[in-house]
């Protein structure tokens, strides 16, 4: 585990809290390892029957750390297969067998909305706000939430969210389905810390099997490897390039001479 990824096992839940609130929790390629070989490792411990993923300071996260994106948008380090291949996180959340459970303080941005659709039970703060604005940064979504979103809350309002960057906030999210129940920042821990207690304390093997009756990870996996390629082609754009360099000067993107 790194610094930025605390991991701590109680009563059967294995708690991973994002760790970087200077940096509003955004994700670095460290910290998708770690997440990763938390919640694959959760599925190899018989003293794990829960996860619970919860942030400290007042953003669960800001998304991917848009450094990364640009140092990725200006090199030609890696190929395009390799960028393709996504991080170690969003295999594990397709592949995960352990109940997931987030507790959503403040803005989730980008993956930080999107691994949501991939856990069990979410609760979000009343200052809670979902936003996915992965077209605004001229990329496209990840983690099969091109699948995902639409299933949950239909197609107008997940376009709407992805290419609008229309913001989702704790009581829409709730309506919408996407997210079990709010409450005041305060209390948020310890109700989804309830919660995960409660499902870590139900029979595992038919937690475990309605679960994975209720999941296709094969089609999740597939989805992400062809959002992949999109995802990786897209970082490498002349768009992409344009959305960063607007953002690192604080100014509205000019798309209208990219091609």
């Amino acid at each position: 585990m790194t610094d930025h990824v605390r991991s701590e096992i109680a009563n059967g839940v294995l708690t991973l809290t994002l760790n970087r609130p200077e940096k509003k929790n955004a994700l670095t390629q460290s910290m998708y390892q770690a997440l990763a070989e938390g919640i694959e490792g959760a599925g190899r411990n018989p003293d794990v029957r829960c996860v619970l993923i919860q942030a400290e300071g007042d953003v669960f996260t800001a998304g991917n750390d848009l450094s990364d994106f640009a140092a990725a948008n200006r090199s030609d380090s890696a190929t395009e297969g390799e960028r393709s291949r996504g991080n170690p996180l969003l295999a594990a959340l397709a592949a995960a067998t352990t109940p997931l459970v987030a507790a959503v303080n403040g803005r989730a941005v980008g993956v930080g909305t999107t691994m949501l659709l991939h856990c069990d039970l979410v609760f979000v703060s009343d200052d809670a706000l979902l936003t996915t604005p992965f077209v605004n940064l001229a990329l496209v979504p990840e983690a099969a939430s091109t699948i995902t979103l639409p299933a949950r809350i239909g197609h107008a309002r997940a376009f709407s969210m992805f290419v609008l960057g229309e913001a989702v906030d704790a009581r829409k999210a709730v309506e919408w389905g996407l997210a079990n129940a709010v409450y005041p920042r305060a209390e948020l821990r310890a109700h989804a810390r309830a919660a995960a207690e409660a499902v870590a304390a139900r029979p595992p093997a038919a937690v475990a099997l309605t679960k994975a009756l209720m999941r296709d990870p094969a089609a999740l996996a597939a989805r992400m490897q062809v959002e992949g390629v999109h995802f990786a082609a897209q970082l490498k754009s002349a768009e992409a390039r344009e959305a960063f360099a607007a953002f690192a000067a604080k100014r509205a993107p000019d798309f209208s001479r990219v091609s």
